[in-house]
């Protein structure tokens, strides 16, 4: 398994960055692109590492935030995978900014072949995306920065993530964790029937060293997580927390993480 990191929050020695994720995913043969950050970026970065996008099986969206999905309007063309609800129009709370994507659903269909599912979606017998994940913890998801157009909350049900199946366990890859970092791999064991976790990366979306930053490092801890690796949305407390009880490493844009 592969990951390379096209965008992320850091640059690394010749890639640039900006707030925004972009993964190239390369499982026993499969290659994905999973988001594409806020702008061209991505394969401006893609093309210093020497890796074609265009060489992707599928485009999967984590969720339809613009630094997640703003870069498709930089392709064309092949499947996109994502959650029904990424098209939304939606806001931060605190100045009512506009943060969902660029392009309409009717734009992005005309672009792509776009294949939106609630449920766990398939992408080969090793590969799975997530669907709709079940708010189950008491922990995660209990308040929201966002809301929709007509003011109401937006608790981004449309967040997702990809499973990978290795021999050692689950790889899962998150854009945002908007739905919690443990909902998402519970999710993830209960689709696949699969217990062990092997690795965690993307990001968490953890910003304080608060309950819910403490409660998933313990289920980390408990469930012998191999490896644990945050990125883009979560900020230094939560990182700092981590760091005291893993062996993170920072992800930068340009760098390449082999399992």
């Amino acid at each position: 398994m592969k990951v390379s990191i096209l965008t992320d929050n850091f640059p690394g020695n010749s890639t640039g960055a900006e707030h925004g994720l972009s993964y190239f995913v390369d499982h026993e043969g499969i290659k994905l692109l999973f988001d594409t950050g806020q702008s061209a970026l991505f394969l401006q970065n893609a093309s210093i590492m020497g890796i074609d996008p265009e060489g992707r099986e599928l485009i999967i969206l984590s969720h339809g935030h613009f630094d997640h999905g703003n870069g498709l309007a930089h392709l064309t063309g092949g499947r996109l995978l994502c959650h029904p609800g990424c098209f939304v129009k939606r806001y931060r709370n605190t100045d009512h900014t506009y943060i969902g994507l660029k392009n309409s659903r009717e734009e992005i269909a005309e672009k792509f072949d776009l294949i939106t599912s609630k449920a766990s979606y398939p992408i080969s017998n090793t590969v799975l995306f997530l669907g709709e994940i079940p708010r189950i913890t008491d922990f995660e998801s209990q308040q929201t920065d966002f809301s929709f157009e007509d003011g109401t909350p937006d608790f981004v049900v449309d967040d997702s993530a990809i499973a990978l199946q290795t021999l050692k366990g689950l790889f899962v890859i998150t854009g945002c964790g908007h739905a919690g970092l443990v909902n998402t791999l519970e999710q993830a064991r209960n689709i696949t029937g699969e217990q062990r976790i092997y690795g965690v990366m993307g990001g968490f979306h953890l910003k304080k060293l608060d309950r819910q930053t403490i409660e998933t490092i313990n289920y980390l801890k408990k469930n012998r997580v191999e490896h644990v690796i945050p990125s883009h949305c979560t900020a230094l407390p939560a990182l700092v927390a981590f760091a005291e009880k893993f062996p993170i490493r920072s992800v930068k844009t340009g760098d390449l993480f082999t399992f």
